[in-house]
């Protein structure tokens, strides 16, 4: 297979360059040039955004799949899809499960509702209008027969720039009591990023189209499960003090940006983020790794950095003052329990 990553030095584009030559094919990574890309893959450069940006592209090579992970101006999708429409076999495109029209109630499927103001001719606006605009341009280019749209939700693993699982694992790392968000039974959901690629990397393979909601099953994981992990992964000098949703709440402490991860049960969000439909990708070859295997890898992968995680420019930071943790912790007295 000859595939065409568009990014693929960074997390997702560079989890599938690796995935893809770890299957012996034939791989052409074009990217803006600012980190390098996996060893063994043919690069060529070139800035989407910009004024004959997509010089690099032009030409009548061909590709059996192109796979796309751009998250900002839609129209950089719609004018790389038209490039290459007639020289692709198909076009995978890694949006997101934002593009739901808010909020998707527990158990949404790939039917929901999506957002109804996005273009594919759009500069960048928001991040939802953003994905839903970039999948309308490959639509137009490809055809639905010819388009795969990975609608991802979290996603976790080695190379991540989002900020994430490696504050979780620093935080961990420093040991003492830890402001661990209840209940320790919540469900979570996530995808390994290497387990997103194989998956991307598949669905070519089987000449897959449509959307997908491409994320674990409600349970694979749990907060108890993932905190425990990053407990173990780290060393086991932190204890983890559960404490109660509303306590964190009412401390004003912002679910999903100050607590990774974390938001709390019974709540839209829960249900938006942790609580879609996923048994169409499960069918067609979905397979989750153990959450101990993502966070130990992860954390190796920072251990290679010395702890210092490369971070997206257009992501806002992740993580819990020391000194607020410190004052809610005193406050509620969180309940000290075993590492699960």
């Amino acid at each position: 297979m000859r595939l065409l990553m568009l990014g693929g030095t960074e997390f997702a584009g560079r989890a599938v360059v690796e995935a893809a030559l770890g299957r012996g094919w034939d791989v052409t990574v074009f990217h803006r040039g600012r980190h390098e890309p996996p060893a063994g893959v043919r690069s060529l450069r070139g800035d989407r955004t910009a004024e004959d940006g997509l010089a690099a592209l032009a030409g009548d090579e061909e590709w059996d799949v192109v796979v796309d992970t751009w998250s900002a101006a839609p129209r950089a999708v719609r004018d790389t899809a038209r490039l290459l429409r007639g020289r692709a076999g198909r076009y995978v495109y890694v949006s997101s499960c934002s593009v739901y029209d808010w909020a998707p109630p527990a158990g949404y499927t790939e039917d929901a509702p999506v957002v109804a103001d996005a273009s594919p001719d759009a500069e960048q606006t928001a991040y939802a209008q953003d994905k839903r605009g970039a999948e309308l341009a490959v639509l137009d280019a490809f055809g639905a027969d010819r388009s795969v749209l990975v609608r991802a939700g979290l996603i976790l693993g080695p190379y991540e720039n989002v900020g994430r699982l490696p504050w979780w694992l620093n935080r961990m790392a420093r040991g003492g009591p830890v402001l661990a968000p209840g209940p320790r039974e919540l469900p979570i959901q996530y995808v390994d990023v290497r387990d997103l690629a194989e998956w991307t990397l598949g669905a070519a393979e089987q000449g897959l189209s449509g959307p997908y909601n491409l994320i674990s099953p409600s349970g694979h994981a749990t907060m108890g499960t993932l905190l425990g992990a990053c407990v173990r992964a780290t060393g086991g000098a932190a204890e983890l003090r559960w404490t109660d949703p509303a306590v964190i709440l009412e401390a004003g402490i912002e679910p999903w940006v100050q607590l990774p991860v974390w938001v709390p049960p019974g709540s839209d969000l829960h249900d938006a983020l942790h609580g879609a439909d996923v048994s169409r990708a499960v069918a067609t070859g979905l397979r989750c790794r153990p959450v101990e295997e993502t966070v130990a890898d992860t954390w190796a992968w920072l251990g290679s950095l010395d702890g210092d995680a490369p971070m997206r420019s257009d992501r806002s930071t992740k993580g819990l003052d020391p000194e607020v943790e410190a004052k809610v912790l005193a406050a509620a007295g969180g309940v000290p329990g075993t590492t699960p």
